[in-house]
């Protein structure tokens, strides 16, 4: 209080857990302390402190593992250097539409050979859904990864799904399923969510192939390795 800071000779502030001290901070109107004040002052804060924390111990005794659903986030990730352009995107639309469907702000420095991204949001669920974007933007595709991908087009030979952010791959209508497909009517969408996996990467065009058949059960007496030979 202003009568308070007016009439004193100094305001002592100590903070630090049950080990010792973490920060002080004192403003001071006389010319100087006896080292007796000092430790007189410092014992009653060690008191002060102790008896404060005894009850936030009773009320809760750890820190939780996380924070409620609603509370203000941020999260911070590194990403090599050379993804940075593929997370701004052209004129800054790709980070512009993370931004504004996840209700988040990033912010993206350049530090060395690497990308400091810092995510910040007021919810749990937007952070999260941006993160994962991001991951998804600087992830490098595995062979043998599975990946949740969503209809981009559907041709009569087979369906383009989205696996990653910004990269399709072929689902061939030969490894859609186990069955026999003559065609694609009815039997995905563009929109549908549809589970595949990563079974190859042309080495001359770089396209990537995908399968969801190999993650259906196997019919039995049927080969595992069993292509529909027409449609190949």
């Amino acid at each position: 209080m202003g009568d308070e800071d007016h009439l004193g000779d100094m305001d002592f502030k100590v903070t630090g857990t049950r080990e010792g001290i973490c920060g002080v901070q004192m403003d001071i109107k006389v010319d100087g302390l006896k080292m007796e004040t000092m430790r007189e002052a410092l014992e009653q804060a060690r008191k002060g402190r102790l008896f404060i924390l005894d009850a936030m111990y009773a009320c809760i005794p750890a820190a939780r593992q996380e924070v409620k659903p609603h509370a203000p986030r941020m999260e911070k990730l590194f990403i090599d250097k050379e993804f940075i352009g593929a997370v701004i995107g052209p004129q800054g639309k790709v980070i512009q539409e993370i931004q504004r469907e996840t209700a988040t702000t990033i912010n993206i420095e350049e530090v060395g050979n690497f990308g400091e991204v810092s995510v910040f949001s007021p919810a749990k669920e937007g952070l999260e859904k941006a993160v994962a974007w991001i991951k998804g933007i600087v992830s490098v595709p595995e062979v043998g990864s599975v990946y949740e991908s969503k209809v981009k087009s559907v041709m009569p030979y087979g369906a383009f799904v989205e696996f990653l952010p910004g990269k399709q791959g072929l689902l061939h209508i030969s490894e859609v399923s186990w069955k026999r497909l003559e065609t694609m009517d009815g039997v995905l969408k563009e929109g549908d969510t549809v589970k595949v996996k990563l079974i190859g990467v042309d080495q001359k065009t770089g396209k990537f192939k995908l399968s969801r058949k190999v993650l259906m059960p196997k019919p039995e007496g049927r080969p595992l390795n069993q292509t529909q030979d027409s449609q190949e």
